[in-house]
């Protein structure tokens, strides 16, 4: 029997990093799969260690929009390396990616560059408590902010994925001050803000949920978010780390036409580096220190080879057709939801601009509780097949697929071709 090069490094991982992988998702175990290691990656395709080439729809969780090693980007960054790869102080690029980020989103007047979206999502919520003088959260059940303490109550993604009930590690008095709302459940929301006045700092809200899968927002929903926050002096975050420069050139806000008074941004600003960042209205920013009084800090952060690659990226979706993009996905998962229903299965693929999720299931979907009531057996044998022949989908039934604009209508063939054979 040979031994695949995937396997190979899988196990010498196992021995050296917990579970062989630096991310939990990643290591595959829900659908019962090895994980595949890559060694390269091309505008739309991977290719593995063992020299096989995928389609992928996983685009690293969101931020190659562009597709792998687009040339500019990888130009940009090899241009910044050849100049140093960390300085531990300011840099040119950090202000001008800086200057791109708040001309794109007008709720945004000043930004704070960060390391992660985790990194993001901290910081705002301690900016949030200080400019209100209030403790209290409220998340969404299902939502992930990444894996600050504070968040993990009820976090969808891979705590959903690995069936976690938050996390041990994580003191009780930490999370005694998140409050928890079905999304999609305005009445719920306002409950919470009345039973705790004035005690709730901030609501953060993935505008369109990415980490219980794809769920979109009602009608009115995040309107409905806006005036309550409004009302009751909460300060709205809008956690677009996935959807920012993804669903629009604006994100979320823009498509929605919904003003934040918090954002916080990941994937897509640093061009596939590491990135995070922060930002809202200055009478709020200007609390960070050194302006202000809220402390945080990070060697890290404005990383110059992160600054170049995000700064190359975003002056090329200035002009990139979010629209035909859009329209060829639509066009895709229409038909890729076409095939499956007519292989007698209950499946059902919301999506919107470049992002899918693939349920098995035909129960309305509103919220967490819905996503979970999908045939996750249904889903791993989709996944297994699909990878078989070539198709890389997120090895998750509680994450987004992303389609990035390197995408051709060949690979949408190549994998409605591959849905075609697959067998229930």
């Amino acid at each position: 029997m040979t031994i695949r090069r995937s396997q190979e490094l899988f196990t010498r991982a196992q021995a050296f990093m917990p579970g062989g992988v630096n991310s939990p998702v990643r290591a595959c175990r829900n659908v019962h799969s090895d994980p595949l290691f890559i060694a390269s990656g091309q505008g739309s395709r991977l290719t593995t260690a063992d020299g096989e080439t995928l389609i992928d729809f996983v685009g690293s969780w969101g931020p190659m929009i562009l597709g792998h090693a687009h040339p500019e980007v990888t130009r940009a960054v090899q241009q910044a390396a050849s100049r140093g790869s960390s300085y531990g102080a300011p840099c040119e690029d950090e202000v001008r990616l800086a200057e791109e980020v708040c001309a794109a989103l007008p709720s945004v007047d000043m930004v704070r560059m960060v390391n992660s979206g985790t990194e993001a999502t901290m910081s705002a919520l301690r900016l949030a408590r200080a400019v209100t003088g209030r403790d209290m959260l409220i998340k969404f059940i299902g939502g992930y902010h990444g894996h600050g303490d504070a968040f993990l109550a009820s976090a969808g993604s891979g705590v959903a994925t690995f069936s976690i009930p938050g996390t041990p590690g994580v003191p009780a008095s930490t999370v005694r001050d998140t409050l928890l709302a079905p999304y999609n459940d305005l009445d719920a929301v306002r409950a919470l803000f009345e039973a705790h006045p004035g005690e709730i700092a901030a609501l953060f809200v993935e505008p369109v949920a990415g980490n219980m899968g794809l769920m979109l927002p009602e009608p009115g929903f995040l309107r409905g978010l806006r005036d309550l926050c409004t009302a009751h002096g909460a300060l709205l975050v809008f956690d677009e780390v996935i959807t920012g420069f993804r669903l629009s050139y604006a994100g979320a806000q823009g498509r929605f036409g919904i003003t934040p008074d918090l954002t916080t941004f990941g994937k897509i600003i640093g061009g596939g580096l590491p990135v995070g960042a922060y930002g809202g209205k200055a009478a709020f920013m200007e609390r960070i220190a050194p302006r202000g009084d809220v402390y945080q800090a990070g060697t890290l952060s404005g990383n110059p080879l992160a600054m170049a690659a995000g700064l190359a990226t975003l002056r090329i979706l200035k002009s990139a057709d979010y629209d035909d993009l859009e329209r060829r996905v639509d066009a895709f998962v229409r038909e890729l939801e076409a095939i499956l229903r007519g292989k007698g299965v209950p499946v059902q693929i919301p999506h919107i601009a470049s992002m899918f999720t693939v349920y098995f299931t035909d129960r309305p979907l509103r919220g967490f509780a819905d996503v979970q009531s999908a045939d996750i057996s249904l889903f791993e044998n989709f996944y297994k097949q699909m990878r078989d022949q070539g198709v890389f989908l997120a090895p998750s039934a509680f994450e987004a697929n992303m389609v990035s604009f390197a995408h051709e209508e060949a690979d949408f063939a190549a994998a409605l071709r591959a849905a075609r054979a697959v067998r229930f």
